[in-house]
């Protein structure tokens, strides 16, 4: 029952996940949209501003757009700051050639907030202060009193560091989610390979203890047969036949018997970890915020080496999409045909413009080097990242249909022997 409760806890977390990060996507989209709402909303029933309308708003639109920008992911750096930085200078720009603060000053406080996802803390203090030195330098423009522009100014100096704080918060929880998973892959890869190698290492201690034993005693017994039936022949009387039938007979069951054992001593031996399907889903249920499905072939002709390269190498790609690619899903599909072994990851995350391998893809191309592997990665039309590895023609019994309706990956639970 326990067990039970520990595996609706995983499935509860693997599809709130992903829901999480989504609500949190369009939370900031939502808060963008609204502050365009209110600089329209100024324009439209505020004093006209000092520059034309139609200027002004386009003024806002690209003020929010650069935003998005700079905190989406879609631009590397130093374009991001760039961005950026554009995004604070219309801020000011839109305060400034404004009669009336009014709401206006809500766009300062939603762009320095968003600084906090892309910039240090130190920069973000220094952008608040800044967005207050504008809003008390508008202040004293407008003749306002001394004591009214001071406690203005102090006002949305504490509404600029509370949502800057919140923002960076919850940046820093998001940060600290993602290195959680990725240490829950790798510590979940270990499991997976410690486990895998355990069961070899017991497949060939019973696969040499069937042949060490019952393989020679059978040998024995089998000759021994042999020898009874040779004597049994050269008997003669009565009876003689009968029990050369059941010699006959017994020595047959002895060869059916030791061919079994030998057998299943080469099944044993031949036999990979297999269960790569469970291998691999035991490092999706590690990643709650991904929507990570698996794909396996029935069955799957690659010895331990292989099978340890595979899982390594899924580790490899989910951790990337993880720490880089801001994606929601990753397909992790494996097929077979004659000599060859593909495993082929895409995600629908963000695709780098440029592909600069780190110590993580080159240890993995490295490991494949010397198995006669091939690695190969694709930024589009998604990222995409394809392990290639020769296997030995399957003479085994015939595979089933490979293309699968691909499924989210299961629980731990699910995964376990």
């Amino acid at each position: 029952m326990e067990d039970q409760r520990a595996s609706g806890r995983d499935r509860a977390q693997a599809v709130a996940g992903p829901h999480r990060r989504r609500w949190e996507e369009f939370s900031g989209i939502a808060i963008l949209v609204l502050s365009l709402g209110v600089g329209l909303l100024m324009l439209i029933v505020g004093q006209a501003p000092y520059i034309p309308r139609w200027l002004w708003a386009a003024l806002l639109i690209g003020c929010l757009f650069a935003t998005f920008l700079a905190t989406s992911g879609l631009l590397t750096a130093p374009w991001h700051r760039l961005a950026y930085t554009g995004a604070v200078l219309s801020s000011w720009t839109l305060l400034l050639t404004m009669p009336n603060q009014g709401m206006i000053v809500v766009l300062l406080v939603v762009v320095a907030a968003a600084g906090s996802y892309i910039l240090p803390m130190p920069v973000v203090l220094g952008v608040i202060a800044l967005n207050c030195a504008v809003v008390l330098v508008h202040l004293v423009a407008h003749h306002v009193a001394p004591m009214e522009y001071l406690a203005v100014t102090a006002f949305y100096a504490i509404i600029h560091l509370a949502s800057m704080f919140s923002t960076y918060a919850l940046h820093r929880e998001s940060g600290l989610r993602a290195e959680l998973e990725q240490k829950n892959v790798e510590l979940e890869a270990a499991s997976v390979l410690l486990e895998s190698s355990a069961k070899t290492a017991e497949r060939l201690r019973i696969s040499r203890e069937l042949h060490d034993a019952m393989g020679h005693q059978l040998t024995v017994l089998n000759l021994e047969l042999e020898a009874a039936g040779y004597k049994a022949h050269r008997m003669t009387g009565g009876g003689t036949e009968d029990v050369r039938a059941h010699i006959d007979r017994a020595a047959g069951v002895a060869k059916e018997l030791l061919a079994d054992v030998r057998a299943t001593v080469g099944e044993l031996r031949a036999t990979g970890p297999g269960h790569l399907q469970a291998h691999l889903e035991r490092l999706a249920a590690a990643v709650p915020s991904l929507d990570i499905f698996v794909e396996v072939p029935p069955r799957v002709d690659a010895d331990e080496q292989q099978v340890q390269t595979l899982v390594r190498a899924a580790q490899e790609v989910i951790t990337n999409t993880v720490k880089h690619a801001e994606a929601h899903e990753l397909s992790i599909r494996l097929e077979q045909d004659a000599g060859e072994l593909r495993m082929v990851c895409v995600n629908d995350g963000l695709a780098p413009g440029r592909i600069v391998e780190g110590h993580g893809l080159t240890g993995l191309r490295e490991r494949l080097e010397p198995l006669g592997g091939t690695l190969t990665v694709r930024p589009s039309p998604f990222f995409t990242v394809e392990v290639v590895l020769p296997v030995a023609e399957s003479t085994g019994p015939p595979r089933g249909p490979s293309g699968r309706a691909l499924r989210p990956a299961a629980g731990k639970g699910a995964a376990d022997e």
